[in-house]
């Protein structure tokens, strides 16, 4: 296999191991088995090996010597430090961003939210995970700053298990419609600091019933 096929089958694969973290085909605390996943994704273990090596380097996954790889367990103290290390970078992300948006971008800022209201209608996670990514990147990547906008793609990466938890509920899938309208109204009103608090209970909202559900769940065996 050329260097370029693996990095796209790696790419590939890695696709298919988030999607399968994000809807639960691998939860947490579930023993990865590479010959059964390389059989299923069509590919052989080399980028399969190089898809987990990036999820454990993100901390989605870990490795035990001669054990193999697990899907991390999700924990209050792991949620509470990557949140927080996204609050920081998101509000100054947020700061850098509004003062150059123009009314086509706040329009397509709303367009992006409408996709997102529009899967949790459908009760789809999946899309609605992907929608309402697009929505806060389209916002952080707006202030030009790529090394930041590496830094929170690769927390948003950490927490889509989490993500994916809160999105389970329809009480919270309804709560991020009318979240976004708000934040959508301090863009429109390029009011910065007004969005970083709305942004900032947005999360926050997310992280207290996120905690909420692991402290309810049995530690594991």
């Amino acid at each position: 296999m050329t260097a370029e096929r693996r990095v796209t089958a790696q790419g590939v694969v890695l696709a298919s191991l988030r999607t399968d973290l994000l809807t639960g085909v691998l939860g947490p605390g579930d023993q990865i088995v590479q010959e059964s996943l390389a059989e299923r994704y069509g590919v052989s273990r080399v980028p399969l090996r190089e898809a987990l090596k990036t999820l454990e380097s993100e901390g989605q996954v870990v490795y035990f010597p001669h054990r193999g790889y697990f899907v991390a367990e999700l924990s209050v103290a792991d949620l509470l430090e990557v949140y927080r290390l996204r609050g920081l970078l998101e509000a100054e992300a947020i700061r850098h961003a509004v003062p150059t948006l123009s009314d086509a971008d706040v329009a397509a800022l709303a367009e992006l939210a409408a996709l997102v209201d529009e899967a949790a209608a459908d009760e789809d996670v999946l899309a609605m995970t992907s929608a309402n990514r697009r929505f806060h990147f389209a916002l952080f990547d707006a202030g030009g700053l790529p090394r930041l906008s590496r830094l929170l793609h690769q927390l948003w990466d950490a927490t889509d298990a989490y993500r994916a938890l809160y999105f389970q509920e329809q009480v919270n899938r309804d709560r991020v419609g009318g979240e976004h309208a708000d934040m959508l109204l301090a863009l429109r009103a390029r009011d910065a600091e007004a969005l970083v608090r709305q942004h900032d209970a947005h999360r926050d909202h997310s992280v207290g019933t996120v905690r909420a559900i692991l402290e309810r769940r049995p530690p594991p065996e």
